[in-house]
């Protein structure tokens, strides 16, 4: 690569700041463990903060609604509006093919009772399985991923 575009562009040989091998390398992203949790929901702030780990969650979640019905399923959208009424998750119930939309307005409980899927399921955990069981002489490995359930 030589002309005016690479001109400038730095060389990332040995001992240079960009060399790969000396860069800091970061954490990688902690996954906080919600299953099971029923988070008290005492605040607008607090139900606000638990329908966004809801959200983030990979398992079906319960919310029980002000007139005391319940709805189990797994919230694959939000609207964040300016208050609770104008706020809104979209929910795939459990029991049905269809979509519900239901205000955070009216929402009195949540819990998170389906289990996660994908818990344990880090790239990490995926490599550390591997090696164990190519170390134990398993054959048929494969980088194909295993079935979710």
């Amino acid at each position: 690569m030589s002309g005016p575009r690479h001109a400038d562009r730095p060389s990332h040989t040995e001992g240079s700041p960009l060399d790969p091998d000396n860069l800091e390398v970061a954490p990688g992203t902690l996954h906080e463990t919600v299953q099971g949790w029923v988070p008290q929901l005492a605040s607008e702030e607090e139900l606000r903060m638990a329908l966004e780990k809801a959200f983030d969650y990979r398992g079906d979640v319960t919310l029980t609604l002000k007139d005391n019905s319940k709805i189990e399923g797994y919230i694959f959208d939000r609207v964040l509006g300016n208050s609770l009424h104008d706020s809104f998750v979209r929910v795939i119930p459990k029991d049905a093919n269809k979509k519900v939309k239901i205000a955070y307005a009216n929402i009195a409980a949540l819990s998170f009772t389906g289990r996660d899927t994908a818990a344990g399921k880090s790239w990490e955990a995926w490599v550390r399985k591997y090696w164990e069981k190519k170390a134990n002489g398993e054959g048929g490995l494969s980088l194909e991923p295993e079935s979710v359930e």
